[in-house]
């Protein structure tokens, strides 16, 4: 039982779809995810290494600010139109899912097209724009967010699920904090543990920040994990000490989370539903220049909710930062109010949840055919 998974360019796109696949198969061994996305997206390095069949696609996004380019556009969707179908005709699939970017859409329009079922996971707050023009057509809409059902126009057919973002689940000793601190070299109890991680690439804003505030002096109670990104670390390698230690990136980022009190993050839909369901909380700064500054609205979700506190890029220097982390550790029970907080906004099953909602779909399609 083919299912097509539809979307990447980003990891934000492709891992979601990764994660519902892997409880697809696990929950039904007879299904077989096969991935549609773009040779120019994460896709290409990654969907080699993960076991699932692929094919990767001339696709392109749209080039608002160089309007020029589109023809790439253009050219990439009628070369892509037909291979999309050529996939489909060599065995039919049960449905088609969606999870946004640039290499879902047309892949999508084509299931459309063919009557085939269509599911959408949506990871944001504000839902990209395949996902809110494709609500209307779709059998099922997961939502990452909650938020996000205000800016979906599905149909009376269409089922909405609050369902989360596609995650690995914590492992149930996940909130014993002591041996996650002593593999990093903390004491294991007292003080407080701050990662900092600004996305897979790293954030050079917060870096410049994080690395200004540790040269004034950190409190003495606190022990910091800093992701820098690969391009940022050798410059911020000398600030690896007895109490902070630096790394370019953190594989599995779990070893991080088993270790962390608090967090200075990114707003992405995934790294937040990781810190929730870790019942971390967390400082965001969200990306100002993401597509439709959707991690603001993210961010802005997750303040309302007492899970996170929020500040801008812009707003973000030495004394602010400094404020801010001096602020949570004085206040164990604020602390303690947003980590359950983060707990209620969690969604570890989800994967889990969506795969069961896919393959009743499934099932009910096959019955009345």
């Amino acid at each position: 039982m083919r299912v097509i998974f539809a979307g990447g360019g980003t990891g934000g796109h492709l891992y979601p779809g990764l994660a519902i696949a892997r409880a697809l198969v696990k929950a039904d061994p007879r299904v077989e995810p096969f991935f549609i996305g773009a040779r120019r997206g994460i896709e290409r390095d990654v969907l080699p290494q993960v076991g699932f069949a692929f094919e990767l696609l001339d696709l392109h996004p749209l080039y608002r600010s160089r309007p020029w380019e589109n023809w790439k556009t253009i050219r990439g969707a009628m070369t892509a139109w037909g291979r999309i179908a050529a996939e489909v005709s060599s065995e039919p699939p049960a449905c088609v899912v969606g999870t946004g970017g640039y290499a879902a859409g047309l892949t999508l329009a084509y299931a459309v097209s063919h009557r085939i079922p269509v599911v959408l996971q949506e990871q944001n707050t504000y839902p990209g724009i395949t996902a809110r023009f494709f609500s209307r057509f779709a059998d099922q809409v997961h939502l990452g967010f909650p938020e996000g059902r205000r800016y979906l126009s599905p149909s009376k057919k269409t089922e909405v699920y609050d369902s989360g973002n596609p995650i690995e689940p914590p492992p149930g000793d996940a909130f014993e904090k002591a041996p996650g601190r002593m593999k990093w070299g903390f004491p294991p109890n007292g003080g407080g543990v701050l990662l900092v991680y600004g996305g897979s690439q790293g954030s050079q804003a917060m870096n410049d920040v994080v690395a200004s505030w540790i040269d004034q002096g950190l409190p003495s109670d606190l022990f910091v994990i800093w992701a820098t990104g690969k391009a940022n670390y050798d410059k911020l390698a000398h600030y690896e000490s007895d109490r902070v230690r630096v790394r370019a990136y953190i594989a599995p980022i779990s070893e991080a989370y088993r270790a962390t009190d608090f967090a200075l993050t990114r707003a992405g839909a995934m790294a937040t539903a990781e810190l929730c369901a870790w019942g971390i909380p967390a400082i965001v700064v969200p990306l100002p220049t993401a597509a439709a500054d959707h991690q603001t609205a993210n961010a802005k979700a997750l303040a309302a909710a007492g899970a996170a506190e929020m500040i801008r890029q812009s707003d973000l220097d030495t004394d602010l930062l400094a404020r801010a982390v001096e602020s949570l550790l004085a206040e164990p029970a604020k602390l303690a109010t947003m980590r359950a907080k983060a707990l209620e906004r969690a969604r570890p099953t989800a994967a889990a949840d969506i795969a069961r909602h896919i393959l009743t779909l499934v099932s009910l399609g096959q019955s009345r055919g």
